[in-house]
Parts: C-alpha cells; structure tokens; sequence
C-alpha cells in the first residue's frame, strides 16, 4: 500500500505548512500581481530577478499565460487574494488574444516582446497546460467561453497531435505539418494531467477515452522495464535518461487518481518512486536533475520544481511522514526567501539560477494544493 493512512499529522508539519502558505500568499502571489505583471499586454514577464524586476522582455509564451491562468483561478474567492478572479480574467483573455491562431486553429508557441507572434510552431507542452488551466478556470468561473476553449483544445491535440501509433507528437509546425520530433515523456506527462483535470471537473467519456490509451501506450513505448522508471524519450532512443522529478511527479498524478491504481503505469511509476527516491535524493533531500538508468547522475542542479514534486509525491506514501517533514523543512529553508525563491542550487546546494520565472509559481501552487489535501484527510481521518 502507498496511499496515506488516517493518522493525525505532526504539528511541526502544520506548523512548516502554514509557513509555506504564508510565503505563497504574502511574497509570491504579490510578485505576479505587480513588479512581474506587464499591463500593456496584460500578460506576466517571462521571469524576475531576484530584486523582484522583470527582466528584459524577449518573449512571452503562451504556457506561462496558462500557468499563471491555473494559479489565479485556484485563488478565485481566496480572502487573502481579492483580484483573483479579475486576474484569471485578464489571463484567460490573453490567452485568446496573443497566442490563438486564428487561420490554423491551435495556439502559437510564443510572442514577442510587443506581443506580436514569435514561434509560431504548435506545441503540445502548450496545448496540455492550455487544457489544464481552462479545465481549472471553467470549474471556478462556470464562464462558457473556457470550457469552449477547452473543448477546442482537447479537439485540436486529438485530431492534430496524435502520431497514429496510440501517442503524440512533441512538436508540429504553424500549419501542422510534422516536425519530425515523435512523442517526448514531458509534454505527454502534462497532457495525462490536462486530461486528469479535465475529468475531474466534468464527465467527458471522449476525454477518458483518451487517457486511458494515453497510459497505455506510456507504459509500453517509455517505461524501463527493468527499473520501471519513465524514460524521457521512447525505449531504445540513443542516450536516453531518466529525470527523479518527473517521476515524482507521475507517481503524484497517478497515485491521487484511484480510479488508475492497479494499472500497469501506475504499478511501474510505484515501483519507480523507490528507486528515483533511491538514486536520485541526496542525504540533504535534494532531488538531482537527470540520471542514467544505473544511476549514474548527469546532472546534480537541484530544481524547485523538483524538490515541489517529491514532497507533494511524499504526502501520498503511508512511509513518508518523517521524509515529508523534513522535506518541507527543506523546501522553505533552502529555495525559499523574503523577495521569493532560487530556482536551483547546484550540488553543493549554492544558488546557481536567482532569476524567478513566471512559471514556477504554478508548481508551488499544485505542491501546496496536494499538501492541504493531505492535512485536512489527516485531520479528518480519512484514509
């Protein structure tokens, strides 16, 4: 069993909790709202430096929008975040305004810096986090128009993306000719958590349908079958690898899903938790970039979003409440600060990134979410 169990959580993880929320409501929330927000195109910088200033705009992509989209319209009637839904609002608007392509269909990839289209190719990365956030945005609002949108986007991957073989494709350009990239682990993991969101918010059998294939050919295209772990390209691809986070973070996914235990993915990505957490969590629980499949770490940077996805992975394992504590402890001490966070630390645990991208915000959130979601079953003694 991995599912947590009834008992009353420590009061130092409340306490810890309560801290990281404060931290999110009082300094990151603020962030977005102001130095980090550009009104004239009503969209958020690419990222801040870590005096909280935009830095110089380059580009905006159509992802980010998506990202802060799901962050505010999570906060919608929070008492401590009054203009979340105007915020959402003006999210999900530009969303439509700067990125749709109107004589393709889909969402163009970036623009730039007056708003103008950038990388006009079609993601797939980007359709899933446009999925996400108006799944999310439509249950809080119940605004047509979102779920319009979302129905055209779960059109689009499914009639445009898919590569024929039960996945899709990572990229295809402005027309929707093939790129040539096939499927990749990462924008196929955020797609399983569009349809996931998608499901949660409504019936939608098309949408089940879906995901059920999705995983099924997951398991049979990208999982090692020795070690279990989610590779990040297709088996046999040359110099593959295997990232710790991204299986914490499917293991999240599937595990918070009851209706997909016991399938072959959710079977795998367990027995991948044991031993990402294994090779890739160092003695100070921080969580190494990517490994080869012996273990063998290629890249030691520790990532915030990483450190996000294995503790919110930790509050859906009944043998983790000290690993949970201390993870949480870490989280705040060594990413965390009064301006906001450092996005990496190297091995030696040294900020090596300081800049704070408008992306980051929506793993923190999804983090947090999970652990109120643990605390409150804590409480309440559900299992």
């Amino acid at each position: 069993m991995t599912h947590a169990t009834s008992s009353a959580p420590q009061p130092e993880l409340t306490a810890i909790f309560a801290d990281l929320q404060a931290h999110f409501l009082q300094v990151i929330v603020p962030l977005w709202q102001g130095p980090g927000w550009n009104a004239a195109l009503a969209l958020p910088y690419e990222a801040v430096d870590n005096t909280q200033q935009p830095l110089p705009a380059q580009r905006y992509r159509a992802m980010a929008c998506a990202r802060q989209l799901f962050v505010f319209a999570s906060l919608i009637d929070h008492p401590q975040v009054k203009d979340a839904a105007t915020r959402a609002h003006a999210l999900f608007r530009s969303l439509q305004r700067h990125f749709h392509d109107a004589e393709h269909g889909g969402w163009f990839y970036s623009v730039d810096a007056q708003g103008a289209p950038l990388d006009r190719r079609k993601d797939l990365y980007t359709h899933a986090f446009i999925i996400f956030a108006c799944a999310h945005y439509w249950h809080r609002t119940r605004e047509p128009l979102a779920e319009s949108v979302l129905n055209a986007a779960l059109s689009v991957v499914r009639e445009r993306f898919a590569d024929g073989q039960g996945l899709y494709e990572a990229c295809l350009a402005e027309d929707w000719s093939t790129q040539g990239t096939g499927p990749l682990q990462n924008p196929l993991m955020h797609l399983a958590e569009a349809f996931l969101a998608t499901l949660q918010v409504r019936p939608d059998p098309a949408t089940t349908e879906a995901l059920d294939g999705l995983l099924k050919h997951l398991h049979d295209r990208f999982i090692d079958p020795a070690t279990g772990v989610m590779l990040e390209k297709p088996r046999g691809a040359v110099d593959n690898w295997y990232e710790p986070g991204h299986q914490f973070e499917w293991f999240f996914l599937l595990q918070s899903a009851r209706e997909l235990h016991g399938k072959p993915l959710h079977r795998a990505l367990t027995q991948a938790f044991v031993q990402a957490q294994a090779q890739g969590v160092d003695n100070r629980g921080g969580v190494s970039g990517m490994l080869r499949l012996d273990g063998q770490v290629l890249d030691g940077t520790r990532r915030i979003w990483a450190q996000a996805e294995y503790l919110r992975a930790l509050a859906l394992r009944d043998d983790a409440q000290a690993d949970l504590q201390r993870q949480a402890q870490a989280l705040r001490q060594d990413f965390l600060h009064a301006s906001g966070w450092n996005e990496c630390l190297d091995e030696q645990g040294q900020v090596s990134r300081s800049d704070m991208p408008s992306t980051t915000p929506y793993h923190l959130a999804t983090c947090y979410i999970g652990l109120a979601e643990y605390l409150l079953n804590r409480t309440a003694g559900v299992p």
